[in-house]
């Protein structure tokens, strides 16, 4: 049996010799996006520990709540069914986050649902759990969650000055950088390229706990 070749371009097989468009951009509508984007991480913030109801919330309130908080993604890309009572009940029934209490979740359940929503694009939710693992103190959850709320504005503020460094052309920046680049194409291959590094730092380093010098594997430097 004989095979046709397929080419996969922009995320669509086509055929060998099939005309496939190249893809299009306007640089303004990108500039635009770009400036919207940082415009609203900048005024993105996490809510404190203290911010967190404690009275008790039903699920239907919980990811209604959730929704708010995490109101990440633009209308166009947004999925509709961004936390659901399914995915709740699962992370309780995988051990990732405590039970409920009396069908009610409270400030600590809250913290575990945040960190675990916001992480789980970029890490497993096996890594997600050695960072806020089960079984500790709610003091401890809340040391967890309030370092954790501080990183996130960090990691917010570092993103920002990567884009601007990396599209500094399309936002018409003086004095671009080198990895600087003007076409909208560069920005999103370096952007997925440089997630993939992140993320695979973070697990080598998540899957370091515990270890030493003697048992962590070689540290030398390939010639």
């Amino acid at each position: 049996m004989r095979h046709k070749k397929y080419l996969i371009f922009n995320g669509t097989p086509g055929k060998i010799g099939e005309e496939v468009r190249p893809m299009a951009y306007d640089k303004r509508l990108i500039a635009g996006k770009l400036r919207r984007w940082e415009k609203y991480l900048q005024r993105f913030e996490l809510p404190t520990w203290e911010e967190l109801p404690d009275f008790g919330l039903y699920m239907e309130q919980v990811i209604t709540l959730m929704k708010q908080y995490l109101d990440y993604l633009p209308p166009e890309l947004k999925e509709e069914q961004f936390i659901t009572p399914a995915t709740i009940n699962n992370y309780v029934r995988t051990k990732v986050m405590p039970e409920p209490n009396h069908k009610r979740y409270f400030r600590e359940h809250l913290a575990y649902l945040i960190i675990i929503l916001t992480l789980k694009q970029s890490l497993s939710i096996a890594m997600i759990s050695k960072i806020i693992p089960m079984g500790i103190s709610e003091d401890e959850v809340k040391k967890i969650y309030s370092t954790y709320v501080v990183r996130h504005a960090m990691a917010r503020k570092i993103f920002n000055e990567q884009i601007r460094m990396l599209a500094g052309p399309i936002l018409d920046h003086e004095n671009c950088s080198e990895m600087a680049t003007e076409q909208t194409e560069d920005v999103i291959a370096m952007a997925a390229v440089m997630a993939g590094f992140q993320r695979l730092m973070s697990e080598k380093l998540l899957l370091l706990d515990g270890r030493t010098l003697e048992d962590g594997d070689t540290i030398e430097i390939e010639q």
